[in-house]
């Protein structure tokens, strides 16, 4: 009876064990990316999100406009060499536009080169009709975005701005902290008190006003940002394939910012014109946040 039930329990085991290791794995695609495993799928990304449709009273002003920075990048190297099929999370990007657009603004989409903007499409929520219809409604602009280096030549002296996004997603971490346009755009934001609206690990976008030896603009600030310690457990469950080259919290604690957050959660932020998310769990507060926010200023 005992040697039955322990043949029982190894075969358990050994169940589990097969198990874990296959819903485990990063899936990899085509080009030799990965996305995310099964349960990391099903642990991290929803078929429904939790936006609230909420009826603002829309702005009607003259400052209606938004820039939206995203990122055309797609493959993130992690330490080991392999490749984060990522982009920008479409819940962070969709749904704090969904509650800004009900609020009375209209967006600028941009990326870098003006190459088309990159979703993480295995993030999308499928059963969410409000954010199938709002990415529908840009799609065409996602696919044609305008050059940053365009907007810096024609339309910095443009009053009709309110502020700059920069959404999340593992995307927003490559080539845009390092981008001099991108940090032009932050810094022509803060120097003409217009709100700059991020998440996730988008607030690594803010590091672009340092470079060529530029003084931090946001030392001193609170701000909610993906903290690095997550980013270092993921890999157990095949979020990332490995660990990542650099994180974005501790760089930006490192330059004097106050992170207000130790989770990834729905923790948000407003601090002066400065409005930041933790996480895809933050985006539809940090709608909520954002939109009242610019209404209350903008009266």
């Amino acid at each position: 009876m005992i040697k039955k039930i322990l043949i029982g329990l190894a075969a358990v085991t050994a169940l589990v064990v097969v198990t874990v290791y296959f819903t485990t794995r990063p899936h990899q695609e085509s080009d030799g990316s990965y996305s995310p495993s099964s349960l990391a799928l099903t642990l991290g990304t929803v078929s429904k999100t939790d936006y609230e449709n909420i009826s603002y009273t829309k702005y009607e002003g003259d400052r209606s406009k938004i820039l939206v920075i995203f990122t055309e990048q797609k493959n993130l190297e992690m330490k080991n060499g392999k490749m984060f099929s990522t982009g920008n999370h479409p819940v962070e990007a969709l749904v704090p536009m969904l509650h800004l657009k009900n609020a009375g603004f209209d967006f600028e989409i941009a990326t870098p080169t003006g190459k088309p903007v990159v979703f993480e499409m295995w993030a999308f929520p499928n059963e969410d009709e409000q954010v199938k219809a709002i990415y529908n409604e840009y799609k065409a602009r996602f696919e044609q975005p305008r050059k940053i280096a365009d907007f810096i030549e024609n339309s910095l002296n443009d009053s009709s701005y309110a502020a700059v996004f920069v959404p999340g997603g593992h995307g927003a971490m490559i080539g845009i902290p390092e981008d001099r346009n991108v940090g032009t755009v932050l810094n022509w934001a803060h120097q003409n008190d217009l709100f700059t609206i991020t998440l996730c690990h988008g607030p690594g976008s803010l590091m672009s006003t340092t470079l060529d030896n530029q003084k931090f603009i946001y030392e001193g600030y609170k701000m909610a940002v993906f903290p690095d310690a997550i980013d270092e457990m993921t890999p157990m469950i095949g979020y990332l394939p490995g660990h990542m080259t650099s994180g974005v919290s501790e760089k930006l604690k490192s330059l004097g910012a106050t992170i207000v957050n130790t989770e990834s959660d729905n923790t948000v932020c407003v601090d002066r014109k400065l409005i930041t998310g933790a996480s895809p769990l933050a985006s539809n507060e940090l709608g909520k946040l954002a939109a009242k926010t610019l209404l209350e200023s903008l009266k």
